[in-house]
């Protein structure tokens, strides 16, 4: 693997959600420790399952990982982050301030972007500080902080003084607060970052065009602060030996094919590596130890004798949501799992059904009018583009705050306005507005991957806790976004998965999330599932056979243990692109089979 020869001391693995970054940034933690180095591996994911893959609890320090010498791990808790670094501010105006005073404080620090400043405070301290890592000769980073959370650091530090002083966005207020003094940090932390020595930054995709798309997307942005030296690894390339006499293999094998010749042309001049499909979930020591060497086919698997168990199709569950006539329908789920398409779907569904529908997404990776590949009648089709919902926002703040003000602070707000701050506020604000919608006909949403649908929602609760405080007293009746989404009448929460081991524990940590902000998913989605293709056509790909039989136990667990109602949807032959196929993909409804045992 060329990202492993004579690597440097840090090596971030980053790309979009699902391509397999913490399955690579864990299997290369093992090799590099096998080889006698002494290894950090260091999640920065809010939805980090490092943990889930080694089998034992990491958490916010630096843990041994008792089966593999040389080896220890760290999950960085976003949240524990946001925690200390609201104490440190808050911390010594305590009892000092009226209370009023520390309460207004620490609600200005309990958004999103708290919590990104805060984790990255934690982050670059694993870059800059000897002490903390100087028993580790290599530092393995599984997602790489975002191009926008950099370009936070290279603001000039002229802004600190101009918000104190209450000239700047308020609300970006105690976030900022805190950063002058760890601007020499931050500063030697970018300088590691784009040094080739002591950093190598692998790019994960997967052989199709939306994620090669982003991989693109975020080269691109990277190398433009400075991030130029990257690696390009494509995970899960289908073995083309596996196609021979079998059309579901045969159709993945030419979509892949078709997917890496069209491959963006920036992305054709980096060192590339190819790792191949797996049988196997990526969950153990043993799997993790496989995943970048070539491993013997599997031998076809014999199904026991099985037991009919009852799996509704998608168009079954938009049957059940189309008899309430109106409402939103948000789509949930770890990053590679298909929301947009599932999403896209759903909405076909509701549409062809004569019902007025708006589909729309919060994920700046999405493509959902690519999806579509066409129009439909009663259906209407929306983003909410991070870049311009914020570029409307920073020209009303322009206009209304900065027209009192001299050149030199017009041009200190207008840095302020390019901060993390700025674009939380008006992601949630355009998030607030759709919401509004979903009282006269369908709003379906497709969002970001589970970790940053999490901090949209903490900026939802946020904004509930103030509007709260506020109206406390006057009588008066008010509904918050977040009231609307903890109402079962008004929000259909699905939760996407595939049918493997890490996915579907993923989804069931986001359910008890949900759960805890009083939102309570309504059904699940089983995507791609090889099993179900199985049903209506025989697989004899040895491969295939093996993930479907697989599949059976993650099926089976959902169906039994996780969800209230759930609806399994195949892998297809062809990529359901354009509103016929995914009318197609909503499917009808198919006899799934497990084994007693397995159940």
């Amino acid at each position: 693997m060329q990202f492993l020869e004579q690597p440097p001391r840090f090596l971030f693995f980053t790309g979009k959600g699902g391509v397999g970054k913490t399955s690579i940034a864990c299997a290369t933690a093992v090799q590099l420790a096998a080889a006698n180095k002494r290894v950090l591996l260091v999640s920065t994911d809010p939805a980090s399952n490092v943990g889930q893959v080694f089998g034992i609890t990491i958490g916010n320090q630096i843990t041994t990982i008792p089966t593999v010498a040389n080896l220890s791990a760290l999950e960085i808790d976003p949240q524990a982050a946001a925690q200390a670094y609201r104490d440190r501010i808050v911390g010594p105006v305590r009892g000092v301030l009226p209370e009023a005073v520390v309460k207004g404080l620490e609600e200005q620090l309990s958004g999103a972007c708290t919590t990104e400043i805060a984790a990255f405070d934690e982050f670059t301290a694993l870059l800059t500080d000897a002490a903390l890592t100087h028993d580790f000769e290599h530092i393995i980073f599984d997602t790489a902080p975002t191009g926008h959370t950099i370009r936070l650091l290279q603001l000039p530090g002229a802004w600190s003084g101009f918000l104190e002083e209450g000239k700047g966005d308020a609300s970006c207020l105690g976030p900022l607060a805190g950063l002058e003094k760890q601007r020499t940090q931050y500063k030697a932390a970018v300088a590691a970052l784009a040094d080739p020595e002591r950093t190598r930054l692998v790019l994960v995709a997967r052989a199709q065009q939306a994620t090669l798309r982003e991989a693109a997307r975020t080269h691109v942005e990277l190398a433009a602060i400075g991030l130029s030296k990257q690696f390009l690894v494509i995970n899960g390339v289908f073995p083309p030996a596996e196609a021979d006499q079998d059309p579901l293999a045969a159709a993945i094998c030419q979509r892949e094919l078709a997917a890496l010749a069209g491959m963006p042309v920036m992305l054709q001049t980096l060192p590339t590596d190819q790792i191949a499909l797996k049988a196997f979930d990526l969950v153990g020591l043993d799997a993790l130890r496989q995943l970048l060497v070539s491993s013997a086919l599997p031998q076809a698997v014999v199904t026991p004798e099985p037991l009919p168990l009852d799996a509704p199709s998608l168009s079954q569950l938009v049957d059940d949501i189309a008899a309430d006539g109106h409402g939103l329908v948000m789509l949930m789920g770890k990053g590679g799992v298909g929301k947009t398409t599932l999403a896209a779907a759903v909405a076909v569904q509701l549409a062809h059904r004569g019902l007025p529908v708006h589909l729309t997404t919060s994920d700046p990776a999405a493509h959902l009018v690519d999806t579509l590949h066409g129009t439909l009648e009663h259906l209407t089709v929306s983003r909410i583009d991070p870049h311009e919902v914020t570029e409307r926002y920073r020209e009303q703040v322009l206009v209304s705050k900065g027209a009192k003000l001299d050149a030199a602070g017009r041009a200190l707000l207008e840095e302020d306005l390019r901060s993390p701050c700025t674009e939380e506020i008006a992601v949630f604000q355009a998030f607030a507005r759709v919401i509004r919608e979903a009282g006269k006909k369908f709003v379906v949403m497709d969002t970001a991957p589970t970790g940053h649908t999490l901090l949209l929602l903490d900026a939802t609760g946020a904004y509930h806790r103030d509007i709260a405080r506020q109206m406390k007293g006057t009588g008066l009746h008010f509904t918050t976004p977040m009231m609307q989404l903890q109402d079962p009448k008004q929000t259909k929460v699905l939760l996407v998965t595939l049918a493997e081991t890490t996915p579907v524990l993923e989804a069931a940590n986001l359910q008890a999330d949900l759960q805890r902000a009083g939102i309570a998913p309504w059904a699940w989605i089983i995507n791609n599932s090889v099993a179900a293709a199985s049903l209506s056509a025989p697989i004899t790909a040895p491969l295939l056979r093996q993930r479907a039989h697989n599949e059976r136990v993650e099926i089976a667990s959902v169906a039994t243990r996780h969800a209230r109602r759930y609806a399994l949807v195949p892998l297809l032959k062809e990529e359901p692109i354009g509103v016929d196929r995914l009318m197609q993909l909503a499917g009808h409804s198919t006899a799934t089979t497990f084994t007693s045992k397995e159940i």
